[in-house]
């Protein structure tokens, strides 16, 4: 199918607007969107895009609605300026460009698109829900509707399904409100609906545009500024309490700069092992600034990427390696994206790097306090808060864009890419889900005091009922930091906690055991009490403070933040 058959459509609906501009008048106003009207903004600026005869503009204007009515079939805007139209304005204009919209420089609350989807090219689509995205005012709903089932002759149709619309709401950063199947109201043959509603997340600090800005509409000359926004999102999302209050600044966070660099390393080694290009013209390390000797090493030595973590220690010839791979990507950073990447329509940077003279740091732990030694990248706070409420949506937008950039250099070197070779390799994986170590701690325990008890229900555990358990389930944050395990009786780890998050009863009766089990398994050796203070250093958000009862209202707050952000289900009886 070919752009004509756009025009085809158009002028099928033309010839049969009268007829067709009778039924669909004919049909109760809310008809297509009555099983979404719940989820609708209660006024502002909408857009009914494929608009037709104007029933669903004249009854969104009847709501309170300002409406922008967009129609490309002359004969139903003809029909339309018949009947009235205070408060609605019409405009020639189509997906999957929506040109002459994009010019108008307005942004809506409401996106209402009744039977359309049906008539863009599936190659179009990505395209069409990107514009129709980039029109939304934060906090803003899209609702469509979508046909199945047989087409007439004269107007081509394509087949539609929620997944598709699901993933590329994932892909742009939007909530999934709604999607409801229905019958067809005309109870035409074979014909059927599914109502879908998204939203476009807000803080309600202007974040979320400026995330979709930077991911979406700044120009990239590479990979950089995503992989700078990625890098920061991550440790939004790993290494929290590595934020500190920016001195001088009202409202911004530092990260120590080592640490973006750590996890922009972590992002580049499977690309570039993959040859999958990051700049025009790349393939491999060739032509990356951070690629240098370090980097090169670490390539050549087949290091895990999963392995650069906060807290990992390595022999003396690797940790040289890691570090100087860092030390050179550290300054790459400092000058290509957070240099360039910039606040909509101003010179400001959004990004401050700042520097110092690094000195030499004794020990070979990736510690944050290691890491701190070539600088800090300032962060605005509600850029940081946003990264850290929302990175269930702003992941998957970076992936898409990103996998979006590395094909489209691909294509003009013309060098094949596989369908999810991209993504696969973007795909952030995390140590291998491992508690060898707690098991170990709590053998020992048992073979030296007699017994260990659950930390969840106090019973007393044999060896044989033990299984150690992620207090925060892995399913929710794959996270096997030594203070995120402790011993649990196997029935009710399988069988009652499972993948749950313990409620606030639960874990606030079990504090004085989690404690108990963190002194006698962990500090009371030396090499774990080490790991274990590291790893709540760039996790937890203590404040630096070694106080174990702090340490476990950290871990509180580190459960209602899973609560709130990723609603997991609660654990809430014994």
């Amino acid at each position: 199918m070919t752009l004509n058959s756009y025009d085809q459509t158009i002028a099928a609906y033309h010839d049969a607007a009268r007829d067709l501009a009778k039924h669909y008048d004919a049909l109760p106003a809310d008809a297509a969107f009555h099983a979404l009207h719940p989820l609708f903004p209660s006024s502002g600026l909408a857009l009914d895009v494929g608009a037709g005869s104007g029933r669903d503009a004249r009854w969104l204007r009847s709501l309170g609605f300002d409406v922008v009515a967009v129609e490309p079939a002359e004969g139903f805007r003809a029909h339309a300026a018949t009947k009235q139209n205070d408060g609605i304005r019409w405009l020639d204009d189509r997906l999957p460009s929506l040109d002459r919209v994009h010019r108008l420089a307005l942004s809506f609350d409401l996106i209402s698109l009744s039977a359309v989807w049906q008539h863009i090219i599936p190659d179009d689509r990505a395209r069409a829900f990107r514009k129709l995205v980039t029109l939304l005012r934060p906090g803003g709903v899209l609702a469509m509707t979508l046909r199945s089932g047989p087409a007439p002759a004269d107007r081509p149709m394509h087949p539609t399904s929620s997944g598709e619309i699901e993933g590329l709401a994932r892909a742009h950063g939007m909530e999934v409100l709604k999607v409801e199947a229905s019958n067809d109201i005309q109870k035409r043959d074979g014909v059927s609906w599914t109502s879908v509603a998204l939203r476009m997340p807000d803080d309600g600090t202007g974040a979320l545009p400026l995330v979709r800005g930077i991911v979406l509409g700044d120009e990239k000359s590479s990979t950089y500024k995503l992989g700078l926004l990625r890098a920061v999102a991550r440790v939004a999302e790993q290494s929290p309490a590595a934020a500190l209050p920016a001195p001088d600044q009202p409202d911004a966070v530092e990260l120590p700069l080592g640490l973006v660099a750590l996890y922009w390393i972590r992002m580049y080694l499977p690309l570039v092992r993959l040859d999958l290009p990051q700049l025009p013209k790349n393939r491999g390390p060739d032509g990356l600034g951070f690629a240098k000797a370090g980097f090169r090493r670490l390539l050549d030595d087949g290091i895990d990427p999963a392995e650069l973590r906060v807290g990992a220690v390595f022999e003396q010839e690797r940790a040289a390696v890691i570090l100087a791979a860092v030390g050179e990507a550290a300054p790459t950073i400092a000058a290509m994206p957070a240099n360039f990447t910039r606040f909509p329509n101003s010179d400001q940077r959004i990004f401050e790097v700042v520097r110092q003279r690094r000195a030499k740091a004794a020990g070979l732990e990736l510690d944050l306090q290691r890491l701190q030694t070539w600088g800090t990248l300032v962060i605005p706070g509600h850029l940081w808060r946003a990264l850290s409420r929302f990175g269930a949506w702003i992941e998957p937008m970076l992936i898409a864009e990103w996998s979006r950039l590395i094909r489209a250099y691909a294509d003009r070197m013309s060098l094949p890419v596989p369908p999810g070779m991209s993504e696969a390799a973007l795909e952030w994986r995390e140590p291998l889900r491992s508690t060898s170590i707690a098991r170990m701690a709590a053998e020992r325990l048992s073979r030296t005091k007699g017994q260990i008890e659950c930390i969840w229900t106090g019973q007393k555990l044999s060896l044989a009922r033990l299984d150690i358990d992620h207090c925060l389930p892995w399913a929710a944050w794959p996270c096997s930091d030594l203070w995120n395990l402790g011993p649990c009786d196997r029935k009710v780890n399988q069988h009652q906690k499972r993948d749950k998050l313990p409620s606030a009863a639960i874990f606030a009766a079990s504090k004085d055991r989690i404690i108990s089990w963190w002194k006698g398994a962990y500090l009371a050796d030396d090499a774990l009490n080490a790991r274990f203070r590291r790893e709540v250093s760039a996790a937890l958000p203590t404040a630096g403070n070694d106080d174990l009862a702090d340490i476990y209202s950290a871990l509180d707050w580190r459960r209602l933040r899973l609560l709130q952000d990723q609603r997991v289900p609660e654990w809430t009886a014994l």
